[in-house]
């Protein structure tokens, strides 16, 4: 399935795995171990941490364990303690990144291998735009009954703040969790199981984008599904166009802080969590303005700024077998 490495190979991002320890079965076992720690064992015990440290403080058992049941009423402790499971799928890719392929975590970010800051903070702005092209066609479009917001402000409570708080300080890192995991280590691995570049690119993209909207569980409505999946989609494929992990990060955060604050300002955080909102296909063309405007902006300013989308060549031999991951692209030293 795995042809040998040409030594002039220069990988693109989603096929570094194969610069790693050799076997394409690493990327699948990869693949299901990342998914079984960020969606089983970390919540287990982040979550029985947060029930331990709520019952310490006075919560009784039952308001500890519904507090963290965020398809019931979300609180801000609740919202908290997810944005940090979702957080720790960082260190989660790291790790597995390092176990199974002895590539250093640094390559996750991107080809260069490392987060290149000031293209992250250039997709801002960005998205923003994007965000606007969204809600330019959202306001001609029909809207399904029950969808449209009432006009009325929601009022400003402590529990707004607490909030405001929340989504503020670990948002950012929730989106980028998310981020590592779907556009970053399952990127790798579905684009790195097979030869053929075609094949490894649309595995790349479509597999993780999939399994990103599934993720997002299973009583959302198709349309809702789609959105994500069509999220997943154009995040994957400017990972791959710019090489890194940063346009994903970016846009991901700005959509989150949108959401949330639309939420807080005029409808409700439980169903904004949950997507039980009325929702209908006229959804899409909103969606597909923003895709495709922050898909052609972000191709853009990377382009413009000179970003590195390969990384270097293999030279004549695999990181493992100098036992230095990052000296991708030079001679082994004899």
């Amino acid at each position: 399935m795995i042809e040998p490495l040409d030594p002039s190979f220069r990988p693109r991002y989603h096929e570094l795995h194969r610069v790693g320890r050799p076997g394409w079965w690493r990327s699948l076992v990869g693949a299901a171990v990342l998914l079984v720690l960020v969606f089983a064992l970390v919540p287990l015990v982040a979550g029985g941490i947060a029930v331990a440290v709520l019952v310490a403080t006075g919560s009784s058992m039952e308001e500890a364990t519904a507090v963290l049941d965020i398809t019931g009423e979300v609180s801000p402790t609740g919202l908290a303690v997810l944005n940090v499971i979702l957080a720790l799928a960082i260190p989660a890719s790291w790790l597995v990144i390092w176990a199974l392929h002895r590539l250093r975590p640094r390559w996750l970010s991107s080809v260069t291998p490392r987060l290149r800051w000031r293209f992250l903070l250039a997709c801002l702005p960005i998205s923003v735009v994007a965000l606007l092209a969204s809600l330019l066609v959202a306001v001609v479009v029909p809207t399904p009954d029950g969808a449209a917001a009432s006009g009325s402000i929601n009022d400003f409570t402590s529990t707004t703040r607490d909030f405001l708080l929340v989504i503020a300080l670990l948002t950012p890192l929730q989106a980028a969790g998310e981020e590592y995991v779907f556009r970053g280590y399952l990127t790798q691995a579905f684009g790195s199981m097979v030869s053929n570049r075609r094949v490894s690119l649309i595995l790349a993209v479509l597999v993780p984008s999939l399994l990103f909207a599934l993720a997002h569980g299973a009583g959302q409505s198709v349309p809702v599904f789609f959105d994500r999946f069509a999220f997943g989609v154009v995040a994957g494929i400017l990972v791959i166009r710019t090489g890194g992990l940063e346009a994903a990060i970016a846009m991901h955060v700005l959509n989150n802080f949108f959401a949330y604050g639309l939420a807080l300002s005029f409808g409700d955080m439980t169903e904004a969590l949950n997507a039980s909102a009325p929702t209908s296909w006229w959804m899409i063309a909103s969606t597909l303005a923003q895709s495709l405007v922050y898909l052609g902006l972000a191709s853009w300013v990377a382009k413009a700024m000179g970003l590195v989308n390969v990384g270097p060549p293999v030279g004549g031999a695999l990181p493992p077998a100098s036992g230095r991951p990052e000296l991708i692209g030079q001679p082994p030293r004899v």
